[in-house]
């Protein structure tokens, strides 16, 4: 016979053997293994001081530190508190729907939420190896319910982790959470030997020649020059009012970066961290902020210069210029944020699946919570998502 799992119980076995804390930044800093903490990841512990010091935006930030029984400090998780609107990522006619409602109901769908994760990007599990990331996974489970409750969260949500961690996150699934697909990343194979090679071996002819149309009435205007650096505080002044075009024209926001924010990390992480700048006649006309890890790019942010980011192309001007230097300094995958899927499936670009686990702290909340969410999640209302060939990974098992 199965056996029900109870969260409180296993809380109260595994808190004989450990423990879980909740502290904040000032205290983490006198914690020796947050030095250690995401060694694998672009988004080291150094990211994360970056954030909470840069990126305030109404959100509370503290930290569980995981200890064996011993006392000893085994795993950080970060984790920040926010007023968290519950209908950011429906369709119009919804948010419409409930800004109607908000009228006479002014918090309808908007709950003090405590959130897993990174402020400004996807989450990750702290410890040194598979086997241990699931016993902290295991461990954060059964005590984060009352942990959220004491802190007056009435939702808890795992922000945005990767497929790869949905055997060690089973166990919150167990404890009543429900899990939705978020918006994904998507990621590229870029293991050609030149951007032509690319181009002939994996686009289509129409899309190939496409792009080089494209290029073509690019380069029949005045040159475009490429930089790559590692810090841009000199230029900042230049590049931050391209980055509020783009975040001012998405119909989907969380984090709003600020310029402390692009000047710190790559003084912070100059190991992790290129910014390709575009300039034309001495004017700078776009910036993609990339960070490195193992063979992969990671392509983070993109500022455009509207005035002339049409007429040059320079979404695919720009994608071109980080592939080519990609290729040459031999990373062979990029990985991209989400949004604007449309012209990443077109590149032959695949879906990096993203999950969230959410669950409210009332028990007889909980219930509607999962029938409601499924109708919400963000994937939900973009067209494009379904047409590339691994959509069911979105849902699908590990």
């Amino acid at each position: 016979m199965n056996k029900i799992f109870d969260p409180m119980r296993a809380g109260e076995i595994v808190a004989q053997r450990s423990s879980v804390e909740i502290v904040s930044h000032a205290e983490l800093m006198r914690c020796p293994r947050w030095a250690r903490a995401f060694p694998n990841q672009r988004k080291d512990h150094r990211y994360y001081d970056l954030v909470e010091d840069t990126i305030r935006q109404g959100f509370d930030y503290r930290y569980f530190l995981l200890q064996d029984e011993r006392g000893e400090v085994v795993a950080v998780q970060p984790f920040f508190l926010l007023d968290q609107d519950l209908l950011a990522g429906t369709g119009r006619w919804i948010r419409a729907s409930a800004h109607f409602i908000r009228r006479l109901w002014p918090r309808f769908m908007q709950m003090r939420t405590l959130m897993v994760g990174c402020a400004a990007g996807e989450g990750h599990l702290d410890g040194e190896d598979e086997l241990s990331r699931q016993a902290n996974a295991q461990l954060l489970a059964s005590v984060i319910l009352r942990q959220a409750r004491d802190l007056k969260a009435k939702l808890i949500v795992l922000k945005e982790f990767p497929a790869q961690y949905r055997t060690a996150l089973e166990c919150f699934s167990q404890c009543g959470f429900t899990r939705v697909p978020s918006l994904p990343m998507t990621r590229l194979n870029i293991g050609y030997t030149s951007f032509d090679d690319y181009l002939d071996t994996a686009l289509s002819s129409g899309t190939r020649q496409t792009m080089r149309r494209k290029f073509r009435k690019a380069e029949r205007a005045s040159a475009i020059e490429m930089s790559v650096i590692e810090d841009v505080t000199p230029i900042i002044d230049e590049i931050y009012p391209l980055y509020l075009h783009v975040y001012e024209r998405s119909s989907l926001r969380f984090e709003k970066l600020t310029k402390e924010y692009f000047c710190g990390l790559g003084r912070r992480m100059p190991d992790k961290v290129r910014f390709f700048v575009w300039r034309q006649n001495g004017k700078i006309i776009a910036f993609s902020l990339c960070m490195i890890e193992g063979d992969t790019i990671y392509s983070e942010y993109l500022g455009l210069d509207y005035r002339v980011a049409f007429d040059l192309h320079l979404y695919y001007y720009a994608f071109r210029d980080v592939v080519t230097w990609a290729m040459a300094n031999g990373y062979r995958w990029m990985h991209s944020s989400g949004l604007n899927y449309d012209p990443k499936l077109h590149l032959r670009s695949e879906l990096d699946p993203l999950d969230l686990y959410v669950r409210h702290t009332s028990e007889f909340l909980n219930t509607p919570i999962k029938w409601i969410l499924p109708l919400i999640e963000p994937t939900r209302y973009d067209k494009t998502l379904p047409q590339f060939p691994n959509y069911n990974e979105l849902w699908g098992r590990a």
